[in-house]
C-alpha cells in the first residue's frame, strides 16, 4: 500500500471498521513517523475482529448443534419441513 496516499489509507481504515477517532490517531502517529505504533494499533484492531469473529462463531456452533439435534432426534416426522426453513 502508499503510505502517502491518504485517501486510500482512510478507505482501508474504514472498511476494516476502524473508527474515525481510530483513524484520528493513525494520522496523526503517521504523521510523526510512528511506523512500530502505526503496525500495533493495526495489530490490536485486527485482533478485535477476530475476537468478535470467534464469538460469533460460537454463536453459529450453537445452531448448528440444534440442527443436528432435531434433525437425528426422534419423531422426524417434520424433518422435510425443519431443513427447507
Amino acid at each position: 500500500m502508499n503510505l502517502e496516499n491518504d485517501n486510500v489509507i482512510l478507505q482501508n481504515l474504514k472498511d476494516a471498521d476502524c473508527s474515525d477517532e481510530f483513524a484520528k490517531e493513525f494520522f496523526e502517529l503517521k504523521k510523526r513517523g510512528c511506523v512500530k505504533m502505526l503496525v500495533q494499533m493495526l495489530y490490536r484492531h485486527k485482533n478485535q475482529l477476530l475476537n468478535s469473529l470467534h464469538c460469533f462463531q460460537k454463536k453459529i456452533d450453537c445452531l448448528d448443534y440444534l440442527i443436528f439435534q432435531i434433525d437425528s432426534g426422534p419423531g422426524q416426522k417434520n424433518k422435510q419441513f425443519m431443513n427447507r426453513q
